[in-house]
């Protein structure tokens, strides 16, 4: 799903995006000097390796995600916001975030309960 930044308002702008069992609900709003809001839950499971012994299992994801999309290059100012993706044509590619968000998940250490007992 593409939105075209320049059409996200100050009203916010509803969104949901279903991949295999994740979610990503969420809004996008107009923030200030071509910066665009994101604000979504990301929740459901998602099959992961155990970073203890290798086994592969499902870990359940309940993340509250924020940053701001810029519609172009940003350019820092006074405020410093730290999570900002540049978008060069416009466009916010919302499955594409939401994969970069469940990557992130996935690269973290993640442990089964087999080997948080142990």
């Amino acid at each position: 799903m593409k939105i075209v930044l320049r059409k996200v308002g100050k009203t916010p702008l509803d969104f949901e995006l279903k991949s295999g069992e994740m979610t990503f609900k969420g809004y996008l709003q107009y923030h200030a000097n071509k910066l665009i809001l994101l604000r979504a839950e990301l929740s459901g499971k998602v099959d992961v390796d155990c970073d203890v012994c290798a086994e592969e299992f499902m870990l359940d994801v309940d993340e509250t995600i924020e940053f701001f999309i810029s519609d172009g290059i940003y350019e820092k100012n006074e405020e410093s916001l730290v999570d900002v993706v540049e978008s060069f044509d416009s466009m916010a590619d919302l499955e594409e975030l939401m994969n970069s968000e469940i990557e992130l998940v996935k690269s973290d250490y993640n442990c089964c309960n087999k080997c948080k007992t142990e």
